[in-house]
């Protein structure tokens, strides 16, 4: 039997597939690990904050360089649109947190990553809270580094990391965070320096502090609902 192109979209179509961008995914990845962390660990994570009145944050950081550009426009035909940049490079970085209840917390720094950002970044989070923070990270090395373990243990009662399985960024819902700053920034940014950009950065996190319902919108995705599963085993 021979069928066009449309015919057989249509087809498809009523067997209740879509056409769709596949989803990458790293051959490094470990399908068991990312069973067992949506099966076993993380509902031992949630079980535990919710047994001592705790709370479970997402946290991860970026890098925002001043000649990003990202998105499209119309424009006319054989005439590429321009957008007006610095011609200097410059870039800041940021970490953010963010909860089910709509919550953020973020910290803009210029200098690199660090084990000390990463102290600084806790001290900081630990001082909005009177319970103790679970929260979740990737296996960045500066999460993992001595001077963070001394750090939470010397505040045994404010804050506990928690590892999600290497090359597992789709689990953490705080990656969406990463990308909707990445997609609105360049709309509006004209920095003409690291200081202005560190303003438009931080002037992005402000605006979604108020609007917790986006927030919590990040953890709407197909590969987060696990968090919001009341049971995960079902997953």
């Amino acid at each position: 039997m021979r069928l066009t192109e449309v015919g057989v979209g249509k087809y498809l179509k009523r067997w209740g597939l879509s056409f769709q961008r596949p989803d990458k995914r790293t051959v490094e990845q470990d399908p068991d690990a990312v069973r067992r962390w949506r099966e076993e660990t993380w509902p031992q994570i949630r079980a535990k904050a919710k047994a001592h009145g705790g709370e479970i944050l997402f946290a991860d950081q970026v890098g925002i360089r001043s000649d990003q550009v990202t998105g499209r426009t119309w424009g006319e035909k054989g005439k590429t649109p321009v957008v007006r940049r610095s011609g200097n490079r410059f870039s800041v970085n940021a970490m953010s947190a963010i909860s089910t209840k709509g919550r953020m917390h973020f910290m803009v720094f210029t200098e690199s990553f660090t084990a000390e950002v990463m102290c600084r970044f806790l001290d900081r989070l630990a001082g909005h809270f009177d319970h103790k923070i679970h929260l979740v990270v990737d296996g960045h090395s500066a999460h993992r580094s001595k001077k963070v373990r001394d750090w939470l243990a010397a505040h045994p009662d404010d804050v506990e990391l928690h590892f999600p399985p290497p090359y597992s960024p789709e689990l953490n819902p705080d990656e969406l965070v990463n990308a909707d700053l990445k997609h609105s920034l360049p709309k509006q940014h004209r920095a003409r320096n690291q200081a202005e950009l560190a303003a438009e950065t931080r002037r992005f996190f402000r605006r979604r502090q108020r609007q917790p319902h986006i927030v919590r919108g990040y953890f709407g995705g197909p590969h987060v609902r696990y968090i919001l599963d009341e049971n995960p085993m079902s997953f």
